[in-house]
């Protein structure tokens, strides 16, 4: 079974969530690791691992990035990381599913992630093989201890409990 690293310069680790009941903001994260134990012959028998830092969140609004490292939300200071290992990928009706274990300030949840694509391997100019993977999942941030939360004057909360979360991968083989 081959060895894939995360090449994060051309990987995408981003999510969605509703605000206000009105429209989705969408955020990402910089900085992105991880490793995929995978062969294509045997898809189910892999083994995936991926962590984000939480210090590198945009959304593109500097006062909200700030709001999301906080306490009320990622608590960046205690908890730096989000981290991923799967415990069992699976052929699910449309495709793959990777079960895991997410970990957000530091409660862990298993969660599943569903494989939309994989790219057939293919050789790079470097002489490297690799492949992509996008992927998503959808996530309660209650589950997670991030509560905060306004009420809307018109009903509704300011912020969705929903997560989706999307995962635009590029992997390449270990030497």
């Amino acid at each position: 079974m081959a060895k894939w690293n995360v090449d994060a310069s051309h990987t995408t680790v981003w999510f969605t969530v509703r605000h206000m009941m009105i429209t989705n903001v969408r955020g990402e994260f910089g900085t992105v690791e991880g490793s995929v134990e995978w062969d294509a012959s045997a898809p189910t028998t892999g083994t995936v691992t991926g962590s984000v830092d939480v210090a590198s969140i945009n959304t593109r609004e500097e006062k909200r990035d700030g709001h999301l490292k906080s306490a009320d939300f990622f608590d960046a200071e205690k908890h730096p990381k989000l981290t991923f290992a799967s415990k069992e990928i699976r052929q699910g009706k449309d495709g793959l599913e990777v079960v895991g274990d997410l970990t957000i300030r530091g409660t862990t949840k298993s969660i599943t992630i569903y494989v939309d694509e994989t790219t057939p391997v293919a050789k790079d100019p470097w002489g490297g093989s690799r492949f992509g993977v996008t992927a998503h999942a959808s996530i309660k941030r209650s589950d997670f201890g991030m509560t905060w939360n306004m009420a809307l004057e018109a009903g509704g909360m300011l912020v969705a409990d929903e997560v989706k979360m999307h995962f635009d991968v590029s992997l390449v083989k270990q030497a």
